[in-house]
């Protein structure tokens, strides 16, 4: 990470040429002032990253500049020169809002040592800036069952390399817990982690997420930024839904892996960056290959090491567990007194699907947590669960479009002869099949007839496909 643009005011020519020099020859864009008042104009129609500002100029003393370099937005860090060796004057400078000091005559060196402080000090403080926007609540993996001992034991062995990670799983699985808990136990802890949720970035600006832009570079770049990779650089960078890449990206992608290198959109300079990539989906990377939706060297340089997070149904045993801490813990960030868990509720748990694994199960009893009376225990009913129903919970087809398929038999061309007595998952995912039938497997018209959302269309298909439920009739016949 570079300080982009640098400013120097001083009034001594020679001094000026030679930071000029030093500069540029370290790849920086400089400008120069011989003033206040011209460093005030530089200043109203420009952005810098850095300051070099002299203390005695010829019309003022350059600790003026300092109360109006506080206001600017971005604020660009000021490194002061000064002749005055004196502890009281450097003290008066960094009390005003200098950053740092050389005194004259200063040698190259000094140049070097200042920039390499003030480059560290940017790339902290804005790693710093965007964990603080984008940080979650910690949470913890939870549960002893074979399958999680067995996940927990494949973590901690890759945690402590440097190899790229795959992390597979069906939605509310908990795919991100797993990077957490990767970098966590890596040598990389104490660097930045930085977390990019691939399928909320739109297409168009993805590219400039990912490596930063110059300014100038499309409408409304108004100023250079840094992308994520380079944010995290020495440290991690977790890729949650990489499946939502679209195929025109993925070729840089690869070359960050493989080369650790990268331009930023709009510029030709060159980025080296040490980033270790964690990345996870919900989808069968194999099979988006195979369609072509996904690159094959991108696929195997990414599934270095892959880990697969099981889901709800498959670890039944740690579903008390879960329960206990998502209750309790709903309960004291609400300020709710909850006795529990009603006689027979965790027996109506565990043989619930939870097609929507661990995130189902903590709103459900979230929601339950808003809706009791307080002092009485949770009870099925208040989680939205029928006892009886082993077969899933909400469903992802509005209740209209099954209403009228379970009506006519053929509504919206979802589905025909269900049976009222089957589980609602099971009427839902009639509708679905009958629904891809009719668009001749085109996932998009199935959506529409739904009235759903690709994705969503999208995600129960990967559900249905990871527990076998998948008719031959439809095996991989989908398209988009």
């Amino acid at each position: 990470m570079d300080l982009h643009r640098i400013l120097i005011v001083d009034d001594t020519p020679v001094i000026c040429k030679s930071l000029e020099d030093r500069l540029r020859n370290k790849r920086h864009a400089v400008s120069s002032a011989g003033s206040l008042a011209e460093a005030e104009k530089k200043l109203a129609g420009n952005t810098y990253d850095l300051i070099f500002l002299d203390v005695e100029l010829s019309d003022g003393d350059g600790r003026e500049l300092l109360d109006r370099i506080a206001e600017l937005s971005p604020r660009p860090m000021v490194v002061m020169i000064t002749a005055n060796t004196a502890i009281e004057a450097v003290v008066e400078c960094m009390r005003a809002g200098a950053f740092d000091y050389i005194t004259k005559p200063f040698s190259i060196s000094q140049i070097d040592i200042a920039l390499k402080k003030a480059s560290d000090f940017q790339r902290q403080a804005k790693v710093t800036s965007f964990l603080n926007r984008d940080r979650a609540n910690p949470r913890e993996m939870i549960g002893d069952s074979p399958a999680m001992r067995a996940m927990r034991d494949a973590i901690h062995r890759v945690a402590r390399t440097n190899a790229t990670v795959m992390v597979s799983g069906e939605n509310g699985t908990g795919k991100e817990l797993v990077g957490n808990e990767i970098f966590i136990n890596s040598p990389r802890s104490e660097k930045p982690y930085i977390k990019v949720n691939c399928a909320v970035i739109s297409e168009k600006l993805m590219e400039s997420e990912f490596f930063g832009h110059e300014r100038g570079a499309f409408t409304g770049a108004t100023e250079q930024r840094d992308g994520r990779f380079e944010l995290a650089d020495g440290g991690t960078i977790l890729l949650d839904e990489i499946s939502e890449i679209p195929i025109s990206l993925q070729a840089k992608l690869l070359r960050v892996l493989q080369e650790k290198e990268f331009e930023r959109v709009g510029g030709n300079k060159t980025i080296k960056v040490d980033v270790r990539v964690l990345a996870t989906t919900n989808r069968n990377l194999k099979k988006a290959v195979e369609r072509g939706d996904f690159r094959e060297d991108l696929y195997y340089r990414l599934n270095v090491f892959p880990v697969q997070v099981p889901p709800l149904r498959e670890r039944t045993e740690d579903i008390p567990v879960l329960a206990k801490y998502f209750l309790e813990r709903s309960a004291r960030q609400n300020g709710i007194k909850i006795s529990g868990f009603a006689p027979g509720v965790m027996d109506g748990l565990v043989r619930h699907r939870w097609p929507g694994n661990v995130r189902e199960l903590q709103n459900v009893i979230e929601r339950a947590c808003i809706l009791v009376e307080e002092g009485r225990p949770i009870t099925l009913d208040l989680m939205g669960i029928v006892a009886e129903d082993s077969g899933g919970g909400g469903s992802a087809v509005p209740a209209p479009v099954l209403s009228q398929a379970v009506s006519t038999g053929a509504g919206a061309g979802a589905g025909e002869g269900f049976n009222l007595a089957q589980p609602l998952r099971e009427i839902e995912k009639a509708a679905i099949f009958k629904a891809l039938e009719t668009s001749g497997g085109n996932r998009t018209k199935a959506a529409e007839i739904l009235q759903v959302s690709i994705r969503t269309l999208r995600n129960k298909l990967a559900e249905y496909r990871q527990s076998g439920e998948i008719p031959p009739s439809l095996c991989d016949g989908e398209t988009e």
